[in-house]
């Protein structure tokens, strides 16, 4: 039987720590209850990428799956991990055993589960790279299955978990990790790493950069990159740079340009700037952070703001990274 708690307050469970309510929340901590789960849950993790606006009229269901398997190969481990596990915790015990190639991907914040959603990344990694499979509760069929790497549709933050979210909950991860570790270091800061570089000089390196960069959560309510970085096809580079030889910008392996979204809300004075109580970080332009007394229409007011100052400035389009959650269900700026 799931546990259910009634008329819950939201505010704790996501990291922007809106003032909100939930009608009804369920605890995941056992599969045996997968099949109770409401057809209309909106599945939660460790709520670091998840903005709940409004009061929730549906289902929360609070995954709490947890659990880790290490195995040992010849040439890779492989590693099975409860969706509701910590993503930093993991990637900390990994690499304390001597299992390496998470280091880029430390600190990022959420759950396990929460990674394969989002194809997390940092610093020229995405976790898609060392996933497996996902093993997921398809709502839609009622039923346990596993999904290979390439069934998952893999793209810059997004997958078909993403795409689909009324349809798949992901229960656990199967990671596969070369022994034959490889050093990512062509990405940003960690450019300046003296050679050879070991998986512990980028692992401090990444947490160093993040922790002067980023503001802390339980400190200052946040959820990280508010926005996606835009990619842009390389005639529209040409142009930007024409006008902006200073932007920076990475080439994607879709043939299309990267952009730097903080770079150009940086460039537009748009540091400390503040709605109501919602603000953009003034050390971090592509975070927005709740100043203590910021509502959901802040927020959106202000991203929505940013967005039109991009385009209106640079004619891109910014997206949200985050999920913005209204009381009907997902919302778009």
């Amino acid at each position: 039987m799931n546990d259910v708690i009634e008329s819950t307050n939201l505010s704790c469970l996501h990291s922007f720590r809106l003032p909100s309510e939930a009608a009804r929340i369920i605890v995941l901590d056992d599969l045996s209850q997968l099949s109770g789960i409401p057809s209309n849950a909106y599945i939660l993790g460790a709520g670091s990428n998840t903005l709940f606006l409004e009061d929730i009229e549906f289902p929360i269901l609070h995954v709490r799956l947890m659990g880790i398997e290490i195995h040992e190969s010849l040439d890779f481990w492989q590693v099975h991990v409860a969706a509701g596990e910590n993503w930093h915790e993991l990637v900390c015990k990994l690499h304390a055993q001597g299992i390496f190639g998470f280091e880029n991907l430390a600190l990022i914040p959420g759950t396990v589960g929460a990674a394969p959603v989002q194809n997390i990344g940092a610093y020229g990694r995405e976790v898609s790279e060392f996933i497996e499979s996902v093993e997921v509760w398809d709502r839609q069929s009622q039923s346990r299955y596993m999904l290979a790497n390439d069934a998952c549709h893999f793209a810059y933050r997004d997958s078909i978990f993403k795409q689909n979210p009324a349809r798949w909950l992901i229960t656990s991860v199967r990671f596969k990790i070369p022994k034959n570790w490889q050093a990512e270091v062509s990405y940003g800061e960690l450019k300046s790493l003296s050679l050879p570089v070991t998986p512990a000089d980028i692992f401090e390196k990444v947490i160093a950069i993040r922790t002067a960069k980023l503001p802390d959560p339980k400190r200052i309510p946040n959820a990280g990159s508010f926005f996606k970085n835009p990619l842009v096809e390389p005639s529209q580079l040409k142009e930007l740079i024409s006008r902006y030889p200073e932007m920076p910008y990475f080439t994607s392996p879709s043939g299309k340009i990267k952009l730097a979204a903080g770079w150009m809300i940086d460039y537009l004075r748009l540091k400390g700037y503040s709605i109501g109580g919602a603000a953009v970080h003034d050390k971090q332009a592509l975070v927005l952070i709740n100043n203590g007394s910021a509502t959901g229409k802040d927020v959106l007011n202000l991203a929505r703001y940013i967005q039109d100052k991009v385009s209106l400035e640079f004619g891109v389009n910014l997206e949200a990274e985050v999920r913005l959650i209204g009381g009907q269900g997902m919302i778009s700026l």
